[in-house]
């Protein structure tokens, strides 16, 4: 499954804040250097829906804050309710 994503980094906790412009908007904790918002979007997917880190992959968008993201062995049922 592809997932939008819209990335808010330096945030003051990491969590889904709705949706924005048909992409879910999840602000980071993490600031955006050296990778580390993305491995925190990478990580924070994982576990919302239950699915290893190896499972999550950023498709495009590694370096701005709008993402696609490739999730396997999930349905889009299973992320609308997990991410909601």
């Amino acid at each position: 499954m592809l997932l939008a994503v819209r990335v808010i980094p330096r945030a003051k906790k990491t969590d889904v804040a709705g949706t924005r412009d048909d992409a879910l908007l999840v602000r980071l904790a993490a600031p955006p250097v050296d990778g580390a918002a993305n491995d925190a979007l990478v990580g924070f997917l994982a576990a919302r829906l239950h699915v290893p880190r190896r499972a999550v992959r950023i498709v495009s968008g590694e370096r701005g804050r709008r993402k696609r993201v490739a999730i396997a062995g999930v349905t889009a049922d299973r992320v609308r309710a997990a991410l909601q």
